[in-house]
């Protein structure tokens, strides 16, 4: 990073700012020295104090990795701490995945490191020359005792901050244990990059983190699944044994060299989250505030990010109130997004079992891309060698994409990896769809996608969920679903159609979904039936009825019906819902099924009635026709439906003839808490393809064709099936071609559209063809 140029203000005064005569800061890590070093510059005539319990020389962990934003913000809020880093900085841009026995080597990354003592001796350095009061060995008083007598107390106290519980009912913190253990060490000489490396033992899969600091050393991160940890006897060893014991499993990555540690103890990384970073005159900064898992390399980056926000909140508005709000205002967001991919980080080394057996290049773009902050396209500008390889491994022909690469499915193969996936229309007639759904799904189709998927289509009158749902219980509805059907195959040559097949349960009655989503009707509602008579909300929708064994049946042949009429209307894929609550899903959930027959109970008994459906559509479907399972892969509830039992279900279903899961999660039970974050459904989708080796349809916040591409090419989905884009840009597909230079036979523009296959010009400049 170039130095900065021009004059700079030794100090940053504060025109107009918070008066803040007084301030503490509970906690000597770099968040809480930076803040009091940037206080000070900011208005030298404060008071500050920073009150650390350890020794200045003591630290735990070894080095920090600094990325080139945070970098330029040093610089440009206190050019001198900047520049004694600089002179500290340890530079590489490689990645080193090595992987039973095979290395990779990704470039083009660019990393910055420095060692923590010596950052730690900078900022101790800087403060000291501002005037800061830097004590030692000295617990703080409680924040609330320094608020007494200071304008402002900053806690920078770390994971475990004493702040942030003592006031934890303000804060209202929420703290997640996660389920590896992992162990901080050094080496005594430089890894040449940033190294992965992965240690398959007899207990379990263990892993490296690894990245050099300075001249001559190296931080080490071993990790490993709780259950591998105690397996290998880890728990009954102390630090120096521990530490040994690293070094011989990973003695080629060390090159036979000795570990060594710093007060090192196994510990279960912990994700912090804060509902409020401020209380009165306290306010939470870095570890105390929030945390994000150490393979994204982010904690100290965030603390100091945050110091350099607060700092600047503070200058920029009059009140403390109002400068407190703008900081967290500003920095949530940042924070939030790195938390989403701190999570995706560290639930792929928490599953790296699962991922262990692909392909060495596969393994490395898959481990490259876990965070989804380094992408398809990304890592094709940062590296253009190792993804052209991957993408020859993937068996993309030059100049394709891997999304418009074909993939086989039964007798049908689609011309491209998009599915436009089941979107609720609610305005069928008397469940005949019309004009609307073959607007709707022709143009989708016209669009480019490889499968074009209906709405959940009822298999019964009593099986809507609305009233303006779509139905294939008589045959003047299946004679309209065959002019959709012909206009597809007819007007979108290539272009697949499926039906999505289900029943609503205990989901039913309701009103449309822009009247009142999940509401019952005003009036002519039906009655409902279920797994057990549980009702969705209590006290505003209906109990169901719960089925006996003849209603059972009677269920089974509505969807078999359903399905001789689908087959005739000339679809070319039928798709059974078996999620999101609705009836069959309402059996596999534990939280929706509460039988104590042969039907409830063990993840067997409440397999039991979707999988004899299945076995009767599966009778009557076309052989040659492919049939795919919707799940909801996780109910987002305690007691639900776990990742463990979308596994199950997926081989379940796979045993009895599906060709593909369609990987869903949630809408079970109303009380659910989802994990949202962009492609946040698809660890599932991962987890059950690699683990059965069932093809899987991945879900959930998918909107880019770059992250289509990184899916697929890293294997996690098979597909991508995406919903509101395709509201959005009915041509997303094609449009997705237009944007990647691609225009071969995997995405051809209708002839009365080809005209339209360019981007148009949007300024005065660009070249009209």
């Amino acid at each position: 990073m170039p130095p900065p140029t021009g004059p700079v203000p030794e100090d940053l005064p504060a025109p107009g700012g918070v008066p803040l005569p007084r301030v503490a800061v509970i906690g000597g890590g770099p968040g809480g020295l930076y803040a009091a070093a940037l206080l000070k510059r900011q208005d030298p005539a404060r008071e500050i104090t920073v009150w650390e319990r350890n020794a200045p020389s003591d630290t735990f962990g070894f080095g920090v990795v600094l990325s080139d934003e945070t970098l330029g913000g040093i610089r440009d809020a206190d050019p001198v701490v900047y520049a004694s880093l600089a002179r500290e900085l340890v530079h590489w841009d490689a990645i080193d995945i090595v992987h039973r026995g095979h290395l990779t080597t990704s470039t083009g990354h660019g990393f910055a490191a420095l060692g923590r003592r010596r950052l730690l001796e900078v900022l101790h350095a800087r403060c000291a020359e501002l005037g800061v009061r830097l004590r030692f060995r000295a617990e703080a008083p409680p924040a609330a005792h320094l608020a007494a007598g200071h304008d402002l107390v900053v806690a920078a106290d770390g994971v475990h901050s004493r702040t942030r519980e003592a006031h934890a009912g303000h804060f209202r913190p929420r703290i997640t244990t996660h389920r590896c253990r992992y162990i901080w060490l050094a080496a005594d000489f430089p890894f040449e990059a940033f190294r992965f490396e992965i240690a398959e033992t007899e207990y379990g899969v263990m892993q490296l983190h690894a990245y050099p600091f300075s001249a001559d050393s190296s931080t080490v991160i071993v990790e490993m699944r709780e259950e591998v940890w105690r397996a290998a006897g880890f728990d009954a060893l102390d630090e120096a044994e521990s530490t040994s014991r690293c070094a011989k499993i990973f003695a080629d990555a060390l090159g036979g060299r000795a570990l060594r540690s710093n007060n090192s103890a196994w510990t279960a990384f912990r994700t912090v989250v804060n509902d409020r970073w401020s209380h009165e005159r306290t306010v939470l900064l870095g570890d105390a505030a929030h945390t994000a898992h150490f393979s994204i390399g982010s904690g100290t980056k965030l603390a100091v990010e945050d110091a350099l926000a607060l700092t600047t909140a503070l200058g920029a508005h009059p009140t403390l109130p109002e400068a407190l709000a703008a900081y967290e205002a500003e920095r949530r967001p940042v924070v939030a997004s790195t938390q989403r991919a701190a999570a995706a980080s560290l639930r792929w080394f928490e599953e790296l079992a699962g991922h262990v057996d692909r392909p060495p290049r596969r393994f490395a773009f898959d481990l490259l891309t876990r965070s989804r902050r380094v992408t398809h396209a990304n890592l094709r500008l940062r590296d253009p060698a190792l993804t052209a390889a991957v993408e020859r491994d993937f068996g993309c022909p030059p100049g394709t994409p891997p999304m418009f690469t074909p993939f086989p499915l039964r007798g049908l193969t689609l011309r491209n990896r998009i599915v436009v996936s089941p979107m609720d229309l609610y305005v069928a007639e008397n469940g005949v769809p019309g004009d609307f759904h073959l607007v709707h799904l022709g143009a989708r189709a016209l669009g480019g996608a490889g499968l074009v998927m209906t709405e959940m289509v009822c298999a019964s009158e009593r099986g809507r969920i609305t009233p303006g749902c779509a139905g294939l219980w008589t045959d003047e509805q299946a004679a309209a679903w065959s002019r959709v059907t012909d206009f597809v195959h007819a007007s979108a040559p290539g272009t697949a159609i499926g039906v999505q097949l289900g029943h609503s349960g205990r989901k039913g009655s309701t009103r449309r979904m822009w009247e009142g989503i999940d509401q019952p009707l005003a009036e002519g509602n039906w009655p409902l039936v279920a797994a057990s008579p549980l009702p969705y909300r209590p006290g505003v929708n209906q109990t169901p009825h719960a089925l006996d064994r003849a209603g059972m049946t009677a269920v089974r042949e509505e969807f078999t019906a359903a399905a001789r009429r689908a087959a005739r209307s000339g679809f070319d894929l039928l798709e059974l819902h078996c999620a999101h609550g609705y009836l069959l899903s309402g059996f596999l959930s534990p939280l929706t099924n509460h039988r104590t027959d042969a039907y409830g109970g063990s993840l067997e008994n409440r397999l039991r009635f979707p999988l004899e459906v299945f076995d009767a559509v599966r009778e009557v479907w076309p052989r040659d026709r492919p049939m795919t399972v919707r799940i909801s892969a996780t109910d987002w509830a305690e007691g639900g439906t776990t990742a463990e039992d979308a596994v199950a279900f997926a081989r379940a279903f796979a045993d009895h003839g599906a060709d593909a899961l369609d990987v869903s999660t949630g809408q079970v039970v109303p009380d659910e808490r989802p994990e949202y974050g962009r492609s946040y459904q698809t660890p599932y989708a991962d987890r059950i393809r690699n683990e059965t080796g069932v093809p899987v349809i991945a879900v959930g916040a998918i909107s880019s064709w770059d992250d289509v591409n990184s899916l697929l090419l890293a294997g996690r989905a098979d597909l991508c099936a995406l919903a509101r884009p395709h509201l959005y840009d009915p041509h997303w597909t094609l449009h997705a071609a237009a944007e990647q230079d691609y225009r071969g036979p995997a995405a051809p523009w209708p002839a009365p559209y080809r005209a339209g296959s360019r981007r148009p010009p949007t300024g005065r400049r660009d070249p009209v063809s």
